[in-house]
């Protein structure tokens, strides 16, 4: 008897997707309205406008934009508008609401962008442990971007995974 230890696991051909390379690391700002408003809470359209232009909108170039409003006050929806006009050009992304739903977003995208091709008829294991807690949303989306194509879908970690989803009728080798 050998005692050549074999890794099984190396050996099954699985591939280990973890959604967390997906997370962005782009840098992310907040721009909340609430400091152009009169003492944080009235919006004032002249005054509104006027600091606008006044605003450095350089500094917001190539950076992705959570664009919210953390004051008790009622808003008109142009001055999203307005505000959106003028980050546009600049930004690298812009979403309305916070810093995490920003973050929610980018992530979604990335994972939407995935080329589900390459991995047709393999055994894919969607990582379910680690340092970043990710939402509901990007083990559904996974989930939908990659079942019409692969082998079997599982989550967990490849020594002790999750079966999700198996073909019935597959060609692979």
């Amino acid at each position: 008897m050998s005692d050549l230890i074999i890794n099984k696991v190396a050996q099954s051909g699985i591939v280990t997707i973890d959604l967390e390379t997906f997370y962005p690391k782009e840098e992310i700002v907040v721009f909340d309205i609430k400091e152009f408003l009169f003492k944080g809470l009235i919006l004032k359209e002249k005054e509104f406008r006027e600091a606008l232009r006044q605003t450095h909108w350089e500094q917001y170039r190539r950076k992705y934009i959570a664009l919210t409003n953390t004051a008790d006050a009622i808003i008109p929806m142009w001055a999203y508008m307005l505000i959106a006009s003028y980050l546009q050009p600049l930004a690298k992304g812009l979403v309305f609401g916070s810093e995490k739903e920003l973050q929610q977003t980018m992530l979604l995208q990335n994972i939407a962008a995935i080329n589900a091709a390459e991995y047709a008829n393999k055994r894919i294991v969607i990582k379910g442990c680690g340092d970043v807690v990710l939402p509901e949303a990007a083990y559904v989306l996974i989930t939908q971007k990659l079942r019409p194509v692969v082998k079997s879908l599982m989550y967990g970690e490849p020594c002790s995974t999750v079966p999700v989803y198996k073909a019935v009728n597959t060609n692979a080798q």
